[in-house]
């Protein structure tokens, strides 16, 4: 009788351990967790730190929260003037909200990489190539708004554009 309790405990004890375990999720400082129980959102964002979901039914989905870095590959345009040429800029960009970032678009990296490479074109069509080689700072402020506009409600704030090359 003893060693059947014994056993009972050692196995409700290890299950336990064991869901515990597959229970348990880091969040790290630069992340946020969005916690999605059988596709739905649950909750709040989860801060940094030790976390726990129900394992099998809820997922948590990690957002970086970081300034991303994100080269916009060179474009060719046609100036207001009538002059071809290339331009490339980079995007420094953040998510200010982790939940938004996930549901509202579907990449939400892929969406600004493509919202900065149509602002260039359309900045380069709208500039003589004068203003492209000498206002670039008012052109950047402008491409910043252009990209910033639509992506304030998918969660993603633009720091800074830059245009690097004419």
């Amino acid at each position: 009788m003893l060693q059947e309790l014994l056993v009972a405990g050692v196995a409700v004890g290890s299950a336990c351990v064991v869901y515990v375990a597959a229970a348990a999720r880091v969040v790290k400082q630069y992340e946020r967790g969005v916690v999605f129980r059988l596709g739905r959102v649950v909750g709040d964002v989860r801060a940094p730190g030790f976390t726990m979901v129900v394992p099998f039914v809820d997922r948590l989905r990690k957002v970086n929260m970081q300034i991303v870095t994100m080269p916009v590959p060179a474009q060719e345009g046609i100036t207001r003037d009538n002059v071809t040429v290339r331009v490339d800029a980079v995007v420094y960009f953040k998510v200010v909200d982790a939940a938004d970032a996930i549901i509202t678009v579907e990449d939400y990296r892929f969406a600004v990489s493509q919202m900065a490479q149509t602002s260039l074109r359309s900045i380069i069509g709208k500039s003589d190539l004068d203003d492209l080689l000498s206002n670039r700072e008012k052109l950047n402020q402008g491409l910043e708004l252009m990209i910033d506009s639509p992506s304030i409600g998918w969660g993603v704030q633009i720091d800074r554009v830059e245009i690097k090359d004419v």
